[in-house]
């Protein structure tokens, strides 16, 4: 492949276009080694797909992290494959593409469905900097070689085993500890934690868990010193969330609310929140994940990268967008072993004892498929080729 044919920047460039020769999706099935809990569900298993595409020789990977029910989000594993096969995917094979951009222009006019999508911006970032010899981090103008990171850690059965977890897990280097929580597991189990972790960064994840009704019982969490309360209201309000914000000490950090740049802009100018958690399979890719990036920088609003129990293909994507400036908090990114025995890529990902995770240099991602692991966990398979 050219290396003039997929330029790599954050708007379209004129360049000889390329056309894929064939999408793969693919189905995994992974366990993770705990469950995991939040406001709105347990998480045992996950099945996973993941986007493979070709174009001269070259292929890059993506992962979709939309769930088999839609409680996160709308979005669930069985629309995203729909979308996939019957609208995105036949947008996309034997049309002409020169960045990743024009991906998300040939999608623009299909509604939602932002999971699906940056499964297959993801792909294409990944396909495109192999091409070019190129990081995903040096094409997006990432700036660090090493990222800080945090752990996200789920409902337990008892406070006394959430402590032993957290204590666990900053004695391994984590730099941020975040909880969740949810009406009758906050205020008790946000105190038993800060008393046994008096001095570092912590926060709790709300999932939308709560109403503006709750305030004053909210307004408790001030006194634990908390970088942010994450996500209080429901994932489509910004007014109530700038009421709450002005009640509240604590910072307010919006996830679900946010799904592009423009709502970035709006829930900062409304002064819903202080800070905002870029996930790029929520905003629907590389795309809009930048555009929040920069919204938010132009705005002096720290961000930090979420997460969505990613195997290491959505990890590497992840690591790769942290190394961005402004994401200048510990994100969700976590090691490998940290959900799975098991990683689908050959080199976990490690946390090192300062707390940080290394920003592959590789081409693409920067990591390498564990083939015969995903041909044994593969419970779903289909292929579609270019006219």
């Amino acid at each position: 492949m050219s290396s003039a044919a997929l330029p790599l920047t954050r708007t379209l460039t004129a360049a000889a276009p390329v056309r894929l020769s064939s999408i793969e999706v693919r189905l995994v099935s992974l366990t993770l080694v705990r469950p995991f809990e939040t406001s709105f569900g347990r998480t045992d298993t996950r099945t996973v797909p993941l986007v493979r595409m070709v174009a001269d020789g070259v292929e890059g990977w993506g992962e979709i992290v939309a769930d088999q029910e839609p409680l996160y989000s709308e979005e669930t594993l069985g629309t995203a494959q729909h979308v996939l096969a019957d609208c995105f995917i036949p947008a996309l094979l034997g049309r002409p593409l020169s960045s990743v951009e024009d991906v998300a222009a040939t999608l623009r006019r299909f509604k939602g469905h932002r999971m699906a999508k940056a499964g297959l911006e993801l792909a294409f970032m990944d396909l495109a900097a192999r091409s070019r010899g190129l990081s995903i981090s040096q094409a997006i103008g990432g700036t660090r070689d090493r990222v800080p990171v945090g752990v996200s850690l789920g409902i337990e059965k008892t406070i006394d085993a959430l402590v032993e977890q957290v204590l666990a897990h900053v004695a391994q280097g984590y730099q941020r500890i975040k909880l969740k929580i949810k009406p009758g597991w906050d205020l008790e189990v946000v105190r038993a934690v800060r008393e046994a972790y008096p001095q570092g960064l912590l926060s709790v994840d709300a999932n939308t868990a709560y109403t503006l009704a709750h305030t004053e019982h909210l307004r408790q969490l001030d006194a634990f010193d908390l970088l942010m309360i994450e996500q209080p209201l429901a994932h489509d309000d910004m007014v109530d969330h700038a009421a709450l914000q002005r009640a509240l000490r604590t910072d307010i950090c919006l996830d679900e609310s946010i799904l592009h740049a423009r709502g970035a802009a709006h829930a900062l100018a409304l002064g819903s929140c202080r800070l905002i958690n870029i996930k790029i399979g929520r905003v629907g890719g590389y795309t809009e994940a930048l555009g929040v990036h920069d919204v938010c920088q132009t705005h002096g609003a720290p961000v930090w990268c979420g997460g969505m129990l990613e195997c290491g293909i959505g990890r590497a994507h992840n690591v790769a967008l942290a190394s961005l400036p402004n994401f200048s908090l510990p994100g969700d990114i976590s090691a490998s072993k940290r959900y799975w025995a098991r990683d689908v890529i050959t080199t976990p990902f490690e946390v090192a004892p300062d707390g940080t995770v290394a920003v592959p240099t590789g081409p693409g991602t920067g990591v390498e498929i564990d083939h015969a692991f995903l041909d044994e966990i593969t419970v779903g398979r289909r292929a579609f080729t270019a006219p």
